[in-house]
């Protein structure tokens, strides 16, 4: 796994599924994967809530790219749920760096998953991307082996807080390349 792409949230506060949104003529996840490709960031982990998650999005991806589905083993258990169970899934963590990501970014870059790539120091457990104001930790470059010691010890604290507890850069990023789409007036 050289990334994990966070696809399987409710989309409750949109009020219908932001992967499929189109931005530019381009659905969120399909512009949020062709970063990752164009980053390097393949194989792409996409984890998704059902089966027919898979299919719908799987439909707008390029057949071309090395994506391998996983489904989360409880519906909508959130974020970190996801990611502790994809870490610790002993046939995903072949990589000495995965990047995160989630499909409600739609303007981030390869410039952006090569930059966190870049700035990565070997005493790092992440690269954690910033805008001044507001940590991006679900688009964070993470040393899996480190975080998933790490969130052994998870007790409902936030992402953010697990991250800054361990050594890790901040990564200043342009905020329009990595605002986040929760609401119908963030597009």
């Amino acid at each position: 796994m050289r990334s994990l792409l966070l696809a399987g949230g409710r989309s409750s506060r949109m009020g219908q599924d932001k992967a499929l949104i189109e931005i530019d003529g381009l659905p969120m996840i399909t512009r949020v994967v062709n970063a990752l490709v164009e980053a390097g960031k393949e194989p792409i982990r996409i984890s998704v809530a059902s089966p027919e998650k898979i299919e719908a999005y799987a439909a707008v991806i390029d057949s071309n790219y090395n994506i391998e589905w996983v489904l989360d083993s409880v519906q909508y258990a959130g974020p970190v749920d996801s990611i502790i169970e994809n870490l610790n899934d002993p046939l995903a963590i072949k990589e000495d760096h995965v990047q995160l990501a989630t499909i409600d970014v739609p303007w981030v870059n390869a410039d952006v998953f090569t930059s966190l790539e870049n700035s990565m120091s070997k005493n790092d457990m992440a690269v954690i991307p910033t805008d001044g104001q507001i940590l991006h930790p679900l688009i964070a470059l993470v040393r899996p082996n480190i975080l998933k010691l790490q969130l052994k010890k998870w007790n409902d604290e936030s992402l953010r807080e697990v991250f800054l507890k361990n050594p890790h850069t901040l990564l200043m990023i342009d905020c329009a390349l990595i605002k986040n789409i929760n609401y119908r007036k963030d597009l």
